[in-house]
């Protein structure tokens, strides 16, 4: 970063928003990874779309390196700098530039935080179910980067089920436009759906369109209290079975309940040795009668007891505890690896017990919580990375993990992305060919590699 640059970067977004302190810089040098921090040689934020363009653009024209981030919840590393190159922050552009009531939709600039969104939308009357574990602080650009889940996934999808339309800068600050306001839209290449979970490897973010639903009418939330893990994931595949899709279907093993509890005091029953949480929606109708045949099915495969929220207050002081299991865990050791393993369904069950080996071969402390639903688990490895002896079980139960998860139909992410945590894992689930493929795409599109090299494609 020379001081021509350094000018030239100062003219299009203000001296204010170039950071080339050394502190300043580290501070955008690692993201929520387990991973290595990556200095990058400077730090801007943008404060108009159009200053966005411009800065994509002379980055390209001298080769260097971008990382856009948003609030750098990342998990896979996909928000980890190259060394030598450039973070643009995106937490300027956080305008909701409209919310249409009578066509279900809204547009949106990436920095626009996810729960202020969602809260926007619903005072509108109107319901954007998406629901990051992260929502509290991640960004809508964010979570499109990396097809962001979250605990409403099982019945309402994940971000690209409601991204209508992306409007994004190539590397030359050109604009690309892809989708539509329309429902339907089938007018040149998917280049949105190209996008997203694209992890900024393919282009930069200027507008966001998203589909907007009705509110259910209706929902009730209860808890299922089990003696034994192997009955609650067993419980967790004969709902599916039963053809009743919940909006919300979460799990927790004894070590997750106990420490959650410790930290958020939900009156979690600590005695448990695994819990499910459920939420169905809907009707009123429809929701009295599945909430009905879930009981019975929490009791048919050996649920303790079933307790079923009276209220609001009493729902949402669940569901918030449930949301509270990374930061309660991250609390027990100074290193905190969450995975998202996913599986089928019908094959949780399997997967609990090779997590259950797993931690007991490599003398790991493992808590599983996660949307148990969708097949989306999340093993904990609670450890000390400065432990090396310690972190090289870890890395080996890492392997073992996606090779389990691998074997039973699974894929290696859920909703956390590959980044560069994963990147060489690829091939396992792919093909030699997709990660060829993939890179002949990706140097059609950026020549000279500068958007978020090194992640997600593969090794």
């Amino acid at each position: 970063m020379n001081d021509a640059l350094k000018k030239d970067f100062e003219a299009l977004v203000g001296k204010e928003n170039v950071m080339e302190s050394e502190s300043d810089r580290f501070s955008y040098a690692y993201d929520a990874a387990v991973l290595d921090p990556v200095m990058p040689s400077v730090v801007v934020r943008p404060e108009t779309r159009e200053a966005l363009g411009k800065v994509v653009k002379l980055c390209n024209d001298n080769g260097l390196p971008i990382t856009v981030r948003g609030s750098g919840t990342n998990l896979s590393g996909g928000t980890i700098p190259s060394k030598g190159g450039v973070v643009i922050l995106t937490n300027a552009l956080n305008k909701i530039l409209e919310i249409n009531e009578a066509d279900l939709y809204a547009v949106v600039e990436p920095g626009v935080i996810t729960a202020k969104f969602a809260a926007e939308v619903a005072a509108r009357g109107l319901f954007y179910p998406p629901d990051p574990g992260s929502q509290a602080v991640s960004t809508l650009g964010g979570n499109v980067a990396e097809n962001a889940g979250g605990l409403r996934g099982l019945k309402y999808g994940v971000t690209k089920d409601y991204v209508m339309g992306v409007d994004f800068f190539d590397v030359d600050g050109e604009i690309v436009k892809s989708g539509s306001r329309t429902v339907k839209c089938v007018t040149g290449l998917n280049l949105a759906g190209l996008m997203v979970g694209s992890e900024g490897t393919l282009g930069v973010f200027e507008k966001i369109i998203l589909k907007l639903t009705p509110p259910p009418l209706a929902a009730k939330a209860m808890m299922a209290v089990f003696d034994d893990v192997a009955k609650a994931s067993e419980t967790v595949a004969a709902i599916i079975a039963a053809k009743i899709v919940p909006a919300t279907l979460e799990f927790m093993d004894n070590f997750t309940i106990r420490t959650v509890e410790d930290f958020a005091h939900a009156g979690l029953p600590v005695d448990a040795q695994a819990l499910l949480l459920i939420e169905v929606d809907g009707h009123p109708g429809q929701v009295a009668d599945e909430a009905e045949k879930v009981e019975a099915i929490c009791k048919q495969q050996g649920a303790l007891r079933i307790q079923v929220a009276k209220d609001a207050a009493e729902r949402n002081k669940v569901w918030e505890a449930r949301r509270a299991a990374l930061s309660a865990l991250a609390r027990v050791s100074p290193t905190t690896v969450l995975e998202d393993a996913t599986v089928p369904r019908s094959k949780i069950p399997a997967m609990m017990h090779a997590l259950g080996d797993i931690a007991t071969k490599y003398k790991l402390t493992i808590g599983t919580f996660g949307h148990a639903g969708d097949g989306n688990l999340h093993p904990t490895i609670l450890t000390d990375r400065r432990n090396k002896e310690e972190w090289h079980r870890v890395e080996a139960a890492i392997d073992e993990i996606f090779d389990v998860a691998l074997s039973l139909g699974g894929t290696l992410s859920g909703e956390h992305g590959i980044g560069m945590a994963k990147s060489k894992y690829m091939e396992k689930e792919t093909s030699r060919a997709t990660i060829l493929y993939s890179r002949r795409l990706k140097k059609a599109l950026d020549p000279k590699g500068i958007l978020n090299p090194g992640k997600i494609i593969g090794e």
